[in-house]
């Protein structure tokens, strides 16, 4: 039998979730001047941080508030790499066309982001990436994409957090899982766990995939499902192959995409440690995490596609995540009218480690009673509709 110390700790804001999202709001909470405690059940980063690959895109987002969100994010990314603990590599991304009518696509796409970018036609492609395949109409690229090591840049923030900022402290509770919110009278007051009970002004539900599970212990709906997908990992090579993220234009259009099957794209970037990271493929299975063969191989075949160096190249593993997904692809931001003291950070599918900064910057905002630097309103929770009852569930 387990025996597990019970307390009861009070704080201003208590953040469930110890991934990167809920780092970033800890982190920016904490700055704020406000106590708080980060809870999880299992370590730092131990869900989807801890299978992302780090994406920091602006290139991918259509014109709209996760694009705002993204730019915004950008930017603080940038701002926090300067405090150290973690690898951040402004590479930029270059999104290559494979035919003619997919590079006027993705020209009219980088015209309405509004971001910069530079149109790359096919001949300067190799100036970019020496080693692309040839045949290609072109691309674009675009300086501002970067990549973060996700689990580092975590448990960075989380320690960044506790140092203290004016008033403010941060606490870790690892190992604890939540299983209920407290409330005096309407509002969540607080979240019972396997340590005891945690009492605060705010819970920030940064939960990830199991968001949904987490909103259900305070009777609201939230649907985030779990997407899964799958990264090949190769050997460390002598010298770099690929300076630059890189991807075909179908990531776009998978990212956006509402299909619960099995879609693939290539997305290939080099690392500090000299592996090559090679995605990426998308599926609702639930939390299925039994290894798909070929997936791995149509993975392997689209990279080589695009770079045929990496044939002679050995894949020595592979890992797999589950994003949380949302069925309007629009992260879940802010205080939720159903539950008040109820806050949420999650449901932001492939994109919450490039996201997290600016969620947690205005969730803090939000938190401190100022006004926020983006619009929250295409982020509300509330603007899910309840699922429908059953003949059964009804009577």
């Amino acid at each position: 039998m387990t025996y597990y110390w019970q307390e009861v700790v009070m704080s201003d804001v208590i953040v469930v979730g110890a991934g990167v999202v809920g780092a970033a709001c800890a982190y920016y909470a904490a700055r704020a001047g406000l106590d708080v405690t980060v809870i999880d059940r299992g370590p730092v980063a131990g869900g989807t941080t801890g299978s992302g690959e780090g994406n920091v895109l602006v290139s991918d987002k259509e014109p709209g508030p996760e694009l705002d969100l993204a730019v915004l994010s950008n930017r603080l990314w940038r701002s926090l790499a300067e405090l150290g603990g973690f690898e951040f590599e402004p590479k930029g991304g270059l999104v290559v066309a494979e035919t003619e009518d997919v590079q006027r696509q993705l020209t009219e796409l980088a015209g309405k982001q509004g971001v910069e970018h530079t149109l790359v036609p096919a001949p300067r492609l190799r100036d970019h990436e020496p080693h692309l395949a040839e045949g290609l109409a072109g691309g674009v690229f675009y300086p501002q994409d970067a990549q973060v090591q996700p689990m580092l840049a975590a448990a960075a923030l989380l320690r960044h957090g506790a140092e203290r900022f004016g008033h403010g402290t941060l606490r870790l509770r690892l190992g604890a899982t939540v299983t209920g919110v407290l409330r005096s009278g309407d509002r969540v007051t607080g979240v019972r766990t396997t340590q005891g009970d945690v009492l605060g002004d705010a819970v920030v539900n940064a939960a990830g995939t199991w968001g949904g599970e987490v909103a259900a212990l305070a009777g609201v709906h939230l649907p985030v499902l779990p997407r899964r997908g799958f990264i090949l990992v190769t050997e460390p090579l002598r010298e770099p192959l690929i300076r630059h993220k890189v991807y075909t234009a179908a990531y776009v259009t998978n990212v956006a995409s509402d299909s619960a099957g099995l879609e693939t794209s290539a997305v290939v970037e080099g690392t500090p440690a000299g592996t090559v990271l090679i995605g990426a493929s998308r599926e609702r299975v639930g939390f299925d995490r039994t290894t798909s063969v070929p997936v791995l191989a149509r993975l392997a075949e689209q990279a080589v596609a695009l770079f045929p160096a990496l044939k002679e190249v050995r894949a020595i593993r592979s890992y797999c995540g589950f994003r949380p997904y949302c069925p309007d692809h629009l992260p879940v931001i802010g205080a939720d009218p159903r539950a008040p003291g109820l806050y949420h950070a999650c449901g932001h599918e492939g994109a919450g480690i490039g996201l997290a900064p600016a969620t947690g910057h205005l969730l803090a905002q939000l938190l401190a009673g100022e006004q926020t630097d983006l619009d929250l309103r295409p982020f509300r929770p509330d603007r899910f509709p309840a699922p429908s009852l059953s003949s059964e569930e009804a009577s």
